[in-house]
């Protein structure tokens, strides 16, 4: 039988394994493990292909040591016949997390799974293999952003409940690293969303508790328990603002970079049903193919910053040499140089098989974007002195040309002028996935004077957009200030969170933002919607 067990304990005990002494509270922690036994946190399956699927689970036994774990998969819910399965071990040295890759399936299937273990039974989950051949129609949801005590992940609970979708996307920022009460602040924060553990992220055991405590979410076990998923990493699964070689929310009072790198990407892998790929293609059919990719830990280059052109005599013309020399320089990257070669070569392979679509999920949004002149509008007495500087130095930016962050692809020039041209040489119908902004936007993108393509931005499942920070603007009024500003940029909504879909035909690629009705308390209600599409080979955008 599964063991129920209430939500503290489970987090309290969820850190156990080699670093476990290194949370606050050291072996007292250890003492409050007692509650968390059996299977702690559901099931879950990601990393479809035609004839495979890889099934999550974590066991920990009474006797709190390691465990086989078994798991078995049927085309039936009720296990009358299994087709597929296999044997784990597991204990402490993983956190006691079981990953089984089941092979030799049949495509475009739906399939059950159960895990068991010492007589006892996890639930069962639902997964399906990705199709072949001849492809009408596929349907992914896409999620980004989810900050549990900035509220309840509506957003998970909705699409969890949906029978048409074959797969879920999600884009990073599964999880954030910051102590209680940064971001959000405790006044801020939805008082029954406690984050465990109190502290930073910075040790591995803290990176697992994090995760236990996200995964006791009963809309994020459900959204698993039934949707494979294929996810890649953001920044906050590490810290803010990451790149290879450190993070803006990283200091030298908090050790090694790389050290911490490697906690937080081992509890990744722990905790994730995901493959240990750092990037990879998944063929749809003869529809589409969907490139997972990694933006911010292989071979991402530092972000610039601008401020120093701020604090010289002639900030003009101080921004004109950075707009020249080194925001253009063409060493800086944001997938490194293997990475890039790889997207470059699979680009032509998806084309040389005439597949439709060329689909890239990855952290950051693509869209040029300025700061409007109207933001020096959006400033209020209330707006706190961090939000006044970035709008500032937006505005300077803006005057030199330059885009309004310089964390997203806009940052680095010469890496976006790579992909969108390596897409236009292979023929590509390209398609750009991402969250990161909290926003909804929809853009068509452009490289030297050519249509390269269409991008698609999912708004947060839950984390704060612009209407947190510009509450004396009506929202409508923002976007239309910002598509009128911003020549790519054909749509946007700045004031909701929830979830996207994308659905592909071979006629077209539509984006439906689905806006969830509150995440202040539970729902699966969705308040609004919006379509866009591009029509295949047309790589502008139209209302859906």
């Amino acid at each position: 039988m599964t063991l129920t067990i209430d939500r503290r304990s489970l987090v309290r005990g969820a850190a156990l394994g080699l670093g476990a002494l290194l949370l606050p509270g050291g072996g007292a922690a250890l003492a409050q493990i007692a509650a968390a036994r059996g299977f702690t946190h559901d099931v879950a399956s990601g990393e479809p292909s035609q004839d495979s699927v890889l099934l999550w689970t974590r066991y920990v036994p009474t006797s709190g040591d390691s465990a086989r774990v078994s798991v078995e998969l049927s085309e039936t819910e009720d296990f009358a016949r299994i087709v597929g399965g296999g044997t784990a071990v597991t204990g402490a040295f993983r956190d006691w997390t079981v990953k089984h890759t089941v092979a030799g399936l049949q495509p475009d299937r739906t399939y059950f799974y159960r895990f068991t273990a010492n007589g006892e039974v996890s639930p069962v989950g639902r997964t399906r293999t990705l199709p072949d051949g001849r492809v009408d129609a596929f349907r992914m949801a896409v999620f980004s952003c989810a900050n549990l005590p900035f509220g309840y992940f509506s957003a998970y609970a909705h699409a969890a409940a949906r029978d048409d979708l074959q797969l879920g996307v999600h884009l990073g920022d599964y999880l954030y690293e910051y102590r209680r009460g940064v971001y959000p602040a405790l006044k801020e924060a939805i008082e029954a969303r406690v984050l465990e553990p109190a502290n930073e992220l910075i040790q591995l055991a803290d990176y697992r508790a994090r995760y236990a405590c996200y995964r006791a979410d009963p809309d994020l076990q459900r959204l698993h328990n039934r949707l494979p998923i294929l996810a890649s990493p953001d920044d906050h699964e590490t810290a803010n603002d990451t790149w290879e070689g450190g993070a803006e929310n990283h200091n030298e009072g908090e050790g090694d970079w790389t050290l911490r790198k490697l906690a937080a990407m081992q509890a990744w892998r722990e905790w994730m049903p995901v493959s240990d790929a750092p990037f990879a293609a998944y063929e749809i059919g003869d529809l589409a193919t969907y490139f997972r990719t990694d933006t911010r830990l292989l071979g991402r280059s530092q972000p610039l910053s601008i401020e120093a052109a701020f604090r010289s005599g002639d900030p003009a013309k101080a921004l004109a040499a950075f707009r020249d020399g080194p925001w253009r320089d063409p060493a800086r990257s944001m997938f490194g140089s293997e990475q890039e070669h790889w997207l470059a070569s699979e680009l032509h392979r998806s084309t040389g098989r005439r597949k439709k679509w060329q689909v890239i999920g990855n952290g950051t949004i693509m869209g040029r974007t300025v700061a409007p002149a109207a933001v020096a509008d959006w400033i209020g007495p209330e707006q706190p002195e961090f939000v006044r500087k970035r709008v500032q130095a937006g505005l300077l930016a803006a005057r030199a040309g330059l885009p309004s962050s310089m964390d997203d692809w806009n940052g680095y020039p010469a890496a976006r002028s790579r992909l969108l041209g390596a897409a236009q040489d292979a023929g590509a119908d390209l398609i750009m996935l991402a969250g990161d902004s909290h926003n909804a936007w929809a853009f068509e993108l452009s490289e030297g004077g050519r249509r390269s393509g269409v991008e698609f931005d999912g708004q947060s499942v839950t984390s704060p957009g612009y209407e947190a920070y510009f509450r004396g603007v009506a929202p409508a009024d923002m976007a239309r200030t910002m598509v009128e500003t911003n020549p790519e940029l054909k749509w946007a909504d700045t004031s909701g969170r929830g979830y996207m879909t994308v659905t592909l035909t071979p006629a077209a690629a539509t984006a439906e933002w689905l806006f969830v009705e509150s995440t202040i308390g539970r729902t699966d209600r969705i308040a609004r919607t919006h379509r866009m599409k591009t029509r295949a080979g047309r790589k502008t955008l139209e209302v859906a």
